[in-house]
């Protein structure tokens, strides 16, 4: 969650004149390198981690903050992104908690994307009815992708099992989360 507040640095270190906003994001970036580490491992070995490595990194950050803050003027916007992350600390801390929960939201933004870019393509849909339902496959698709399903045929798949009598009461064994285990009905 300490993304959140790189974008306050990063627009500062970009002109090179930030020298305090460019220190704050070498040190996020540390922070991003251990995870880089230990992405797709077991949530008890990232919590691990990150009680070891991403603790003592985190509080120097928070303290190394606080420090700079009492040299920066109040208005300036390096002062506004120290502020922003001191504010939601507990929010930017909360990885260090969980090993489950990623570092930021970076992967339910991509995720979401291509339901936020479909939007102009849904204002052509017809009316609300076709609005709705427009709205209504395209979470099911993207639903697919998070699970790991092919959206093709996973849509093929359960057209042919609905248009055969799927049982109603057996529906939520459709689902993309469940679909490689539905039985035939």
């Amino acid at each position: 969650m300490l993304v959140a507040c790189a974008p306050g640095f990063y627009d500062q270190a970009r002109t090179g004149a930030a020298p305090v906003a460019t220190e704050a994001l070498q040190r996020i970036a540390a922070l991003y390198a251990i995870e880089a580490e230990i992405r797709g491992k077991a949530p008890e070995l990232r919590l691990a981690a990150r009680q070891a490595r991403s603790r003592p990194l985190v509080g120097d950050l928070f303290g190394w903050f606080e420090a700079q803050l009492a040299h920066l003027p109040g208005s300036s916007k390096t002062a506004e992104a120290i502020r922003y992350a001191l504010n939601h600390r507990d929010g930017l801390e909360q990885f260090l908690q969980d090993g489950r929960i990623e570092v930021d939201t970076n992967t339910v933004e991509r995720a979401a994307r291509p339901v936020a870019l479909s939007r102009k393509n849904a204002l052509f849909a017809g009316s609300d009815e076709g609005a709705e339902n427009w709205a209504a496959v395209a979470s099911l698709i993207e639903t697919c992708k998070m699970n790991g399903v092919d959206p093709q045929r996973y849509l093929a798949d359960l057209l042919i099992r609905l248009v055969n009598g799927w049982p109603q009461a057996r529906i939520d064994e459709l689902m993309p989360w469940h679909w490689g285990t539905a039985k035939t009905a």
